[in-house]
């Protein structure tokens, strides 16, 4: 009888995994992750960048670009950085206004996609077209794995900023400290 049980609620739990919605196999992967660091590739128009990021739920970032400038990101979760180190450039914003602010808010973003559809790309990742403050975000999961691999918005002169990530890792242990806003020099 035990084993009949334990085989109906096996086929019961596959049988709904296998057919649970796109949208709730990345939702229910999002949901598992407290932070995730990684590198990037960052496209502007034609320009390209690259560097590597840590994101810790909620609303925090820190990135380090790999360029001439040594731009870094820094959000606290109230307010997002761009420093320039190597011109001494500083640049403070409110993070709520800004597309990364939906990126980086997790339960937010989960609020979205559990209204849309997920659209196939290529038979290689999903798209979410998000709506968030005026601002629309397209957000790209692999196909495979559910996690987040990208977006794409415009920046604040209306260019197009297509960020790819890779090297994901997820639950990592951090320093808190990288999160604490940069002082302008």
């Amino acid at each position: 009888m035990i084993k009949k049980v334990f085989l109906f609620f096996f086929l019961f739990n596959f049988f709904n995994y296998s057919y649970a919605s796109i949208e709730n196999k990345i939702i229910n992967n999002f949901k598992k992750i407290n932070n995730i660091s990684f590198n990037f590739k960052q496209t502007i128009n034609d320009k390209s960048e690259e560097g590597n990021c840590i994101i810790q739920y909620p609303k925090k970032i820190n990135c380090k670009y790999n360029n001439l400038k040594k731009k870094l990101i820094v959000s606290n979760g109230n307010s997002l950085v761009i420093k320039n180190q190597a011109s001494k450039g500083y640049f403070t914003y409110p993070l709520d206004q800004t597309s990364l602010g939906l990126i980086l808010d997790k339960d937010l973003l989960i609020k979205k996609i559990e209204k849309l559809k997920a659209k196939l790309i290529n038979e290689k990742y999903y798209l979410f077209s998000v709506q968030n403050n005026g601002n629309l975000i397209n957000i790209f999961f692999d196909k495979d794995s559910y996690d987040l691999i990208g977006w794409q918005t415009e920046d604040i002169y209306q260019n197009l900023v297509v960020t790819y990530i890779f090297n994901i890792k997820k639950n990592s242990i951090i320093n808190k400290k990288i999160f604490k806003l940069p002082q302008p020099n």
